[in-house]
């Protein structure tokens, strides 16, 4: 089956991959070229992932280190663009590591072409998962 082509549709699709922990097929929706954004990302962590590799290696341990359960109170906002939408949503789970409970609001502005993710700009507050020595992902800064 493939992937949903509207910005929206996409976006829900993406959010159940990850529900999932399905990274590869979640990364196989980004354009080869595409662009991840953490504007609020803290000293020593990346702000900007460029291209659908440097995702990759981003995401490909995020199953190991939080342990999602449930996207709740998700909204979707069409924009002015077509191709672009602003989500508002809720992430629920778990760390994995520590056990501790993942209770977090999200705003993400997304742009879609082609069926594919180009751009990503994901305003969380990453000091709410921050253990000791790591990043979202859990991998070593």
């Amino acid at each position: 089956m493939s992937a949903p082509t509207s910005p929206a549709d996409l976006y829900r699709h993406s959010l159940r991959l990850l529900l999932d922990k399905d990274i590869s097929a979640w990364v196989a929706l980004w354009a080869e070229d595409g662009l991840m954004e953490f504007p609020f990302a803290p000293e020593g962590w990346p702000r900007r992932l460029e291209g659908k590799e440097a995702i990759a290696d981003y995401m490909r341990h995020y199953p190991d280190h939080i342990d999602l359960h449930d996207f709740p109170d998700l909204r979707i906002h069409r924009t002015t663009d077509p191709q672009t939408i602003v989500a508002e949503m809720r992430g629920t789970g778990r760390l994995v590591e520590s056990g501790a409970p993942l209770d977090m609001t999200y705003i993400a502005v997304v742009n879609v072409r082609d069926g594919h993710i180009t751009s990503y700009r994901d305003y969380w507050n990453p000091l709410a998962v921050q253990e000791p020595g790591t990043d979202f992902t859990g991998s070593s800064r």
